[in-house]
């Protein structure tokens, strides 16, 4: 996608001895086009050109630039045509030379109407010093010391360039610094191809090799400022019909160099073809001038048939060669009004295309980096949270920023047998692709510990002793709660975490009185764990370190502040509504301020609505040839009570099959429960921990047949092993009157 630069739209008016803008930036005077060209240097001006390195917009000198105006700000126009002010690096660092004392570097200023436009390195125009004299060399040296001053700007160019291309770590900002570098300073006009896709590392091209333009800039003529802010004819285009000079040969003006969605040709897409001499100009790495005979067969290849093209050595063509292979080509173009390159120009070619490369390398496998660390971070945290039974959940998690996106904090909520569901929240210590790993590990420890419904306690203790095996250094905090929507009650364990905040249905909100504990790795540590009430509306709050410490304030103060920003939005909402879930997220997050993101935040909210005691039914019933009757007649009354009568077949026949399969192999007493939902849920316990499956019995079989009906009579159903024993469960969805209910 072509990237247009920034920039402001065009000059604004001011009086002809210019001025400022309010940014403190020069402003072209608007003046007649005679006036714009003519220099007006004194003998103790500045050189109408300024650095040898430094070109000047045509028909621009140093005498028609207003008072406070930074000789190194051309005037430059992007690809939609509008006009900005553009600092150079070589401006600036000479500027700089001149504070710490080094030589002053000259330029000789041409004739009225034909300043100097040369580049690093580029021979002086004849037609007079900066001071008068006509042999264009500066008073009081010799041409052995223009030469040496003029390898100076050369090499303080490439140095400021060098500098502006590296500082970008986007491909974007990269290709932007070269243009920006180079124009107007080293061209008047450039165009960037690169491949597309990118490689990355060692990826060899599975297709063709395409070339895609990925940015232009250019130099635009005064002529065209001055008569847009006049209200000029030619102020809403280029005049090309005289943009050409005597002798015919092409104005940089005419350059198509506007992209796919400007009005003159250039070439989006290229296909290198194999043995072309597009191909072998790129082979050989060295920038070549486009009046080479492999550069005229390639430049056309490469900018398209339609593309005008400069006469003379005023184009470079610049392979851009990576650390294994060429990745694209920068064109470098200048206007006849400037001196055509030199030899040396073509070395500066090539520095800055080795950097630019070195650079976009950089830029790619950044990004695949990035793309990995989120991917790994993606992954190592939930799709989707679930929506079981009397609970409601909902989530966040931040990054500590975009360049450390990779963290160790993590948040889980895992269904458990009887309608409980397990809510976790953890933090590894570190923000590393290993802090992420280290997580992944735990979190799917903690997911396999849950299903085999361990206290919370447990599950801390076994998830210290899964740590100390990853090793010594792996630290952890964890809080893991089970919450019981039946009993609504809710058991907590804590591992050196922040305690929860809970915000009741009235606007209280409270932070839970939880036993800190010793981290996770530490080793050696028993874990507590307590019981709390969990009401109906309530809401748990699990969060990371990271929402309420930072270098601007401790945790605890920070834990007041949240649990003071939870109180202040449930009086917001009405203390008989409790605030949406998404949205109390989002506002808990918008707590933090500017420099309180020190490291990633993960937040996990419950909102409890439970079961009501009148929508429970449960049965013990002996392990015993009567018992599936006996749940026959239990699961019959619960159904004419709740006035679900449509289901009684289903559900009795169902009932049956798991209840006789229980007690074939129990020897204590076996659980029955039915729970009422937007479901109805059964439940059959027993003391033994073998699971059943599933089987297709043979036609001769007497037996075999009971879970191949739940499997399809039932909308779900599944077996859990507990602790003491397992629980086969299955769901009938309600009727449809039920559902409105």
């Amino acid at each position: 996608m072509t990237e247009y630069p920034t920039s402001q739209e065009g000059p604004q008016p001011v009086a002809s001895g210019g001025g400022t803008d309010e940014a403190g930036h020069g402003k072209a005077p608007i003046a007649a086009a005679e006036a714009v060209r003519t220099h007006a240097q004194g003998p103790g001006a500045e050189p109408g050109g300024g650095p040898a390195g430094l070109p000047r917009p045509r028909g621009v000198a140093s005498a028609d630039l207003p008072a406070g105006t930074d000789p190194g700000r051309d005037l430059a126009v992007s690809r939609d045509g509008g006009a900005r002010a553009r600092d150079t690096g070589a401006a600036r660092n000479a500027a700089a030379d001149g504070a710490q004392g080094l030589p002053a570097r000259d330029t000789a200023a041409g004739p009225a109407g034909a300043p100097d436009r040369s580049g690093p390195g580029s021979p002086h125009p004849a037609g007079g010093d900066r001071h008068g004299g006509g042999s264009g060399i500066p008073a009081g040296g010799g041409a052995g010391d223009t030469a040496a001053r003029r390898e100076g700007d050369r090499l303080r160019f490439v140095g400021a360039a060098t500098r502006r291309i590296a500082r970008g770590i986007d491909l974007d900002e990269i290709v932007l610094g070269l243009c920006r570098a180079t124009v107007p300073t080293f061209s008047d006009a450039i165009l960037v191809y690169l491949r597309d896709p990118l490689p990355v590392g060692d990826e060899r091209p599975l297709g063709p090799v395409v070339l895609r333009l990925r940015r232009t800039d250019r130099l635009r003529p005064i002529d065209d400022l001055t008569d847009a802010a006049s209200g000029g004819a030619t102020g809403a285009g280029l005049d090309l019909a005289g943009a050409a000079g005597a002798t015919g040969e092409l104005d940089f003006s005419q350059l198509p160099l506007v992209g796919p969605q400007g009005d003159l040709p250039a070439a989006e897409l290229c296909e290198i073809r194999s043995g072309g001499a597009l191909a072998e100009v790129l082979r050989g790495v060295r920038p070549v001038f486009g009046s080479s005979a492999a550069a005229k067969a390639a430049l056309p290849e490469l900018l398209g048939s339609e593309h005008p093209l400069p006469r003379g050595n005023r184009a470079v063509l610049a392979p851009l060669r990576g650390r294994r292979r060429v990745i694209g080509a920068a064109v470098f173009l200048r206007s006849p009004e400037r001196p055509a390159f030199e030899q040396n120009d073509l070395l500066v070619a090539a520095q800055l295309a080795t950097h630019t490369a070195l650079g976009i390398d950089k830029a790619v496998l950044y990004g695949r980096e990035a793309y990995i660390a989120d991917e790994l971070q993606r992954t190592m945290l939930p799709d989707s949270l679930p929506q079981p039974t009397g609970v409601r959940l909902a989530s966040r998690y931040l990054p500590a920023a975009e360049t450390a996106r990779v963290g160790g904090d993590w948040y889980d909520a895992i269904p458990l047998p009887g309608s409980r569901v397990a809510l976790v929240v953890g933090d590894v210590m570190g923000h590393s692709m290993t802090s992420a790993a280290i997580m992944g590990q735990l979190r799917t420890t903690a997911q396999t510990l849950a299903q085999l419904d361990l206290p919370p306690a447990e599950v801390l203790h076994h998830l210290d002793e899964q740590a100390q095996r990853l090793g010594s250094d792996r630290m952890a905090t964890c809080l893991y709660a089970v919450y019981d929507p039946v009993s609504h009650r809710i058991t907590i364990a804590n591992a050196g975490h922040p305690p929860p905040v809970l915000l009741h249905l009235g606007g209280r909100a409270e932070v839970l009185r939880v036993p800190p504990g010793a981290p996770i790795g530490v080793g050696g540590v028993d874990f507590e764990a307590v019981e709390l009430d969990a009401p109906a509306g309530a809401t748990l709050l699990l969060y990371t370190d990271g929402l309420v410490e930072s270098r601007l304030r401790d945790v605890w103060t920070g834990i007041e502040q949240l649990r003071e920003r939870l109180a202040t939005t449930a009086q917001l909402t009405g203390l008989d509504h409790p605030p949406p879930l998404e949205a109390l997220c989002d506002d808990v997050l918008d707590m933090l301020g500017p420099g309180d993101r020190d490291d990633d935040i993960a937040l996990l909210a419950a909102r409890f609505d439970g079961i009501a005691p009148s929508d429970v039914a449960y049965w013990f019933l002996d392990p015993e040839e009567t018992a599936p009757g006996r749940a026959r007649r239990f699961a019959r009354r619960a159904l004419t009570r709740w006035g679900l009568e449509e289901l009684q077949d289903s559900l009795e026949l169902l009932v049956s099959e798991v209840v006789t399969n229980a007690v074939r192999y129990a020897e204590r007493p076996v659980t029955l429960r039915l729970l009422r939902t937007d479901v109805l849920r059964c439940e059959v316990g027993d003391d033994s921990p073998q699971l059943p499956r599933q089987r297709r019995a043979r036609d001769t079989d007497e037996g075999g047949r009971g879970l191949f009906l739940v499997n399809r009579m039932a909308r779900r159903w599944g077996a859990t092993r507990l602790s003491s024993g397992k629980v086969v469960w299955f769901e009938l969805s309600l009727p449809a009157a039920d559902e409105r209910r």
